[in-house]
């Protein structure tokens, strides 16, 4: 039996920033993260300074706490899945609540049907309740959708058995040498 093994892991080399703005940051700092941070600060300032104006003493928390605190957990690599980051995953678990998910059929070659979709109520399963039960109650209800049954036409899940077998040299030999001798009989008739 053969083991494959992935080392992107390994490879996973980061540049770090180690001196800015003539401040010394000792072992140094992920760029990737710093310019994640930047970002994160230039879009949260931004929008605060345009709805609420200059920060006093009191609310300078509030413009400067929150891209800082996802900067450093979102860098972070992630407990469930290694290769990524808090962000990553963060992001990817918006989106689907947000806009869904839609089936991948035979490879691409179909678009889903709309009936195909994961309603948002379904996505939104445990919260839908909770949202309802809240003052924006009946507006969380008209957009969650009205509540639906399985889709017409859609069955029970179709279960796959695979079994992949791995052919040695010897039995790709006799297919290919039965296949160049079906060849050469059919040339010579």
């Amino acid at each position: 039996m053969r083991v494959g093994h992935t080392y992107t892991r390994h490879f996973d080399l980061e540049t770090k920033q180690h001196e800015l703005l003539g401040m010394d940051l000792g072992e140094g700092a992920p760029r990737r993260a710093l310019v994640l941070g930047l970002v994160l600060y230039a879009l949260w300032t931004g929008a605060l300074l345009l709805l609420f104006g200059l920060p006093s003493k009191i609310t300078f928390t509030l413009y400067f706490l929150p891209p800082l605190i996802t900067a450093v957990y979102g860098t972070q690599r992630s407990r469930v899945i290694e290769r990524r980051w808090n962000i990553t995953r963060w992001s990817i678990g918006v989106r689907y609540l947000v806009l869904g998910h839609r089936p991948i059929i035979s490879a691409g070659r179909r678009a889903a049907n709309r009936s195909e979709w994961i309603s948002r109520r379904a996505r939104w399963a445990g919260k839908a309740e909770l949202l309802a039960e809240s003052p924006l109650g009946p507006l969380v209800e008209r957009w969650l959708g009205a509540e639906e049954s399985v889709p017409p036409g859609a069955g029970a899940p179709v279960r796959l058995a695979a079994r992949p077998r791995l052919y040695g040299p010897d039995a790709v030999g006799k297919a290919y040498g039965r296949k160049a001798m079906q060849q050469y009989r059919g040339n010579t008739s």
